[in-house]
């Protein structure tokens, strides 16, 4: 049965963001709120919890994973990042954008593209995304909360807590999100490319 925990959107409690870290840190999957939309998150050098993730979303060997971020300072440690990506991501975070970046040999194999070696990477807008962060102290393994069938992410923590609690160890309710994931910008080329439209504004890179 999962947890429940009511989360101040914007003065996160510490004492329930130190809680959650440590569910996250003895291999719990977690839902929590972000810019976009509600997210699964795990830790990154789970793998089970990784795998967990593909069953509850039907993934195949092909989806791409997101590194959430507390702030760019990390991007360096997993991906390859030129000076123009590095100014366009600058110029969109914290913001609803994942960008698709090269990965460094320091990523294990399984967080990857298995063909394009490649990886998302976002910096949230989201005071407990970020409190968890900067709690947990490197990056979360994430995904957009769309289930089998659905188009659209789940919203209400409620009826999140009603669908995945006996397929999460913990829900954060930290209120209404959004309808929309992230826009996704693929910076592997020589030009930014569009591969979702999301709820980020995308005008900059039409």
């Amino acid at each position: 049965m999962a947890q429940f925990f009511s989360i101040h959107p914007e003065n996160p409690q510490a004492r329930l963001i130190s809680q959650a870290v440590d569910i996250l840190r003895r291999g719990g999957l977690i839902v929590y709120p972000t810019d976009s939309a509600y997210a699964l998150g795990c830790h990154i050098g789970d793998k089970l919890a990784l795998d967990r993730i593909r069953a509850l979303r039907q993934l195949d060997k092909h989806h791409n994973f997101t590194l959430m971020c507390r702030d760019l300072s990390e991007l360096a440690n997993y991906a390859r990042v030129d000076n123009t990506a590095y100014r366009i991501i600058k110029s969109h975070t914290p913001g609803p954008f994942t960008f698709i970046l090269n990965a460094t040999s320091e990523v294990p194999r399984r967080l990857q593209h298995p063909k394009r070696k490649t990886l998302g990477m976002r910096v949230p807008d989201n005071a407990i995304a970020l409190a968890l962060l900067e709690e947990l102290g490197e990056p979360l393994m994430s995904s957009s909360l769309i289930l089998p069938g659905d188009t659209l992410p789940l919203t209400d923590p409620y009826d999140i807590r009603d669908t995945l609690e006996h397929q999460c160890e913990l829900v954060i309710d930290g209120g209404f999100c959004g309808l929309e994931p992230t826009s996704v910008i693929d910076l592997t080329g020589d030009e930014p490319q569009v591969m979702r439209e999301g709820c980020g504004d995308i005008s900059d890179f039409r």
